[in-house]
């Protein structure tokens, strides 16, 4: 078995173009292998900012031989009258490299079996790899010199080796060699023996090729300089992502920032930090303080330029943020929903003062349903969630929409309740990040992701495969996890219905007739259901979609056809949670075998009076004794018992009978029967 080694090195490449590359990478060299029936062991992909490497392990030396079967010409077109192989006959054998005794008819076509021999993997690398490397996708790709091929950044070296055996490729304008590059501020010809020496070679020449290893060392070396201060550093994913993938060394450096930027809102500081620097943000007890961690891909002892230029930098982001700051507090955060008149929500939506005075109306409404009485706050915070926006700050840093606004409220004197809700009414940020605590910040953000959704249902700008307008997909996960955890039990049907009526209907076009006409089209269409339909789906579909990982899929399914779930999704949890620890086939196959039978609506009621067998009335008895409707587990439990009585009835009643009153009175006893299994979910789906 052998091992092979392909490094292709690069000047600087997009660090969000690598996560891609080695995932690409790794399917590209698995598939070639694959189809080519080369048995390999393993496949690691490496990445810097300067190099992508391939790493193969446990290769077979050759493709295996193959014996194929190939079909050829029809046998008249293959032979002659006098059965001699004819032009066609012949220039089919000499094509497959066979003689005329390999031949033979099936079917009246020409056959050949034909032995294709394998090929050695240095012939397979080398026809293969150049154009595997030139198959990778990214944005931005590039040409440099005279070449036509593109790739994402000009190509400055490749390694390429079998065990201890170059094997020759070239891609672009470069050919391979068994050399490499260490650091830019290390050793620059690295000779590479054997691919096992790769990842040790290039480590003593302060690359660490390995992003997982460089990684664990980024916040290795991050919490240990932040211990020096008793601090702990504060990163995301993103972050760790992001400096993985622009250094080749991480050496960490601190450098210290005015305490009066502690001043500024907490998130606008860590932000700028963050996002803007790539800079670790260091708390202590709790608390942010006047220090950062940069990670440099430096070596050396002279780090005083480097910290005087990062502090530099984050100084100017500062005082901007400082000046912006200063000028926006000058008045108070509600003097600032006049100014969202003059920023459009959605092309015929209305402006943003549109959408936030639809949200109080929206906000009271969800309260109402919850029992709440005193709506003032939820209010206040719909009324100004949105008001941040037309701020100079928010303008800057867009991504702290809601915590700007947040901070500016507490400005302007608004109580904690307020100015949390305002926060807290984008929430949840992501599929992973909290949800909204306070009441405000739950229904107002309720509030907002429904009216974004109709909005775009009722234009007709629906999420598609490749598209997600306005972030749709994003809000209705939103809603879902918001109601499910706090168990707020909101009738989100009711709540689309009156989002669509609530939305302003556009009137442009030509004459006052066409504008009349477009405009009760509009009504029409969003109160006919079609587009609330639309809406109910793509919930529930989510909401599925979400539930997925936790609860089998035919029993979600299950639960949400015969009650829709967003009436009340607390209760729809429920029933999914009882349902998925069902273990009763005698209670699904009779299900099922009611439902069967009942393909059309029964017109009539029960009449104990046409009863005529004795399992008739002790069925109907037994389905009244199912009434435990505020306990599911307790319901589910009443159905399986009264279970041997529909056995029963099955084996001593034809339902069908030749007379047809007594046979549309036991249809109605099983629609009764129906009922009840309804009640909790549709069996005929499990």
């Amino acid at each position: 078995m052998s091992k092979y080694l392909l490094e292709i090195g690069t000047e600087e490449l997009p660090y969000r173009f690598i996560p891609s590359a080695i995932n690409q990478l790794e399917k590209l060299f698995n598939d070639f292998l694959t189809e080519n029936k080369v048995k390999f062991g393993d496949i690691k992909v490496y990445a810097t900012p300067r190099r992508l490497a391939v790493i193969v392990d446990g290769l077979e030396k050759s493709s295996p031989d193959e014996l194929k079967t190939v079909k050829g010409p029809v046998k008249k077109v293959a032979y002659d009258e006098d059965g001699n192989l004819t032009k066609a006959g012949l220039g089919f054998a000499n094509k497959n490299g066979v003689s005329a005794e390999d031949l033979y008819l099936e079917d009246d076509y020409l056959y050949a079996k034909v032995l294709i021999k394998g090929k050695s993997i240095i012939e397979l690398l080398q026809e293969n790899v150049p154009s595997l490397v030139l198959k990778l996708q990214g944005s931005h790709f590039m040409r440099w010199g005279d070449n036509d091929q593109k790739f994402s950044r000009p190509i400055r070296w490749i390694v390429s080796i079998l065990d201890r055996e170059e094997v020759k490729i070239k891609i672009i304008d470069k050919e391979s060699s068994n050399i490499s590059r260490g650091h830019r501020f290390a050793q620059q010809n690295v000779v590479i023996g054997h691919p096992d020496d790769y990842v040790e070679l290039m480590r003593n020449c302060c690359v660490i090729v390995d992003q997982n290893e460089r990684r664990q060392r980024i916040v290795e070396k991050a919490k240990e300089e932040a211990a020096k201060f008793g601090a702990e550093p504060y990163y995301t994913e993103d972050l760790l992502d992001e400096v993985t993938f622009i250094t080749e060394y991480p050496v960490p450096a601190v450098c210290d920032f005015s305490e009066e930027y502690l001043r500024l809102p907490e998130e606008l500081v860590v932000t700028v930090m963050a996002v803007h620097q790539r800079y670790f943000a260091l708390y202590k007890e709790g608390k942010l303080i006047n220090k950062f961690i940069t990670m440099t891909n430096y070596l050396g002892d002279e780090f005083e330029n480097i910290k005087a230029g990062n502090v530099r930098v984050i100084k100017a982001r500062l005082d901007d943020a400082v000046f912006f700051f200063n000028e926006d507090t000058k008045k108070h955060l509600e003097d600032y929903v006049e100014d969202l008149k003059g920023i459009t929500f959605q092309k015929g939506m209305g402006s943003m003062y549109d959408k936030a005075q639809r949200l109080v109306s929206l906000s009271k409404n969800i309260a109402n349903q919850l029992g709440i009485k005193d709506t003032r706050t939820i209010e206040r915070v719909a009324l100004l969630c949105k008001a941040d926006l037309t701020t100079n700050l928010v303008f800057e840093f867009t991504e702290l929409q809601g915590f700007i606004g947040a901070d500016y409220a507490r400005v302007s004197g608004e109580i904690d309740s307020v100015s949390e809700g305002i926060k807290e009414h984008y929430f949840p940020l992501n599929a992973e990040s909290e949800t909204a605590k306070t009441i405000e910040g739950q229904i107002v953000g309720i509030a907002d992701k429904i009216d974004t959704i109709a909005a775009v249902f009722a234009e007709g700008k629906k999420p598609t495969g490749s598209s997600d307008p306005l972030g749709v997909r994003r809000a209705a996960l939103g809603i879902i996890r918001t109601i499910l955890a706090d168990n707020l039990n909101i009738d989100l049907t009711k709540l689309i219905d009156e989002t669509l009526l609530n939305l302003p209907v556009q009137f442009d076009g030509g004459s006052f007739v066409d504008k009349f006409k477009k405009a009760a089209n509009d009504c029409v269409g969003r109160v006919s259901g079609k587009v609330g339909d639309e809406i109910n789906e793509f919930i529930v579909q989510r909401l599925i979609i979400y539930l997925s990982d936790k609860y089998p899929k035919n029993v979600l399914e299950a639960c949400a056809v015969n009650k829709n779930p967003l009436v009340n999704m607390v209760d729809y949890i429920e029933r999914v949670k009882v349902i998925s620890n069902l273990n009763c086939p005698q209670l699904l196959e009779s299900a099922n075998r009611v439902a069967r039978l009942l393909k059309e609506p029964v017109l009539v009621q029960v009449n104990k009076n046409l009863f005529n067998l004795p399992a008739e009335n002790m069925l109907l008895e037994q389905i009244n004794t199912v009434n435990a409707k505020d306990d599911y587990s307790l319901y589910l439990k009443q159905l399986e018992e009264i279970n041997p009585s529909v056995e029963k009835f099955f084996n001593d009643v034809l339902v069908m009978d030749k007379d047809e009153k007594i046979k549309q009175n036991r249809l109605a006893l099983l629609a009764l029967l129906k009922q009840k299994y309804d009640y909790i979910c549709d069996f005929s789906r499990l």
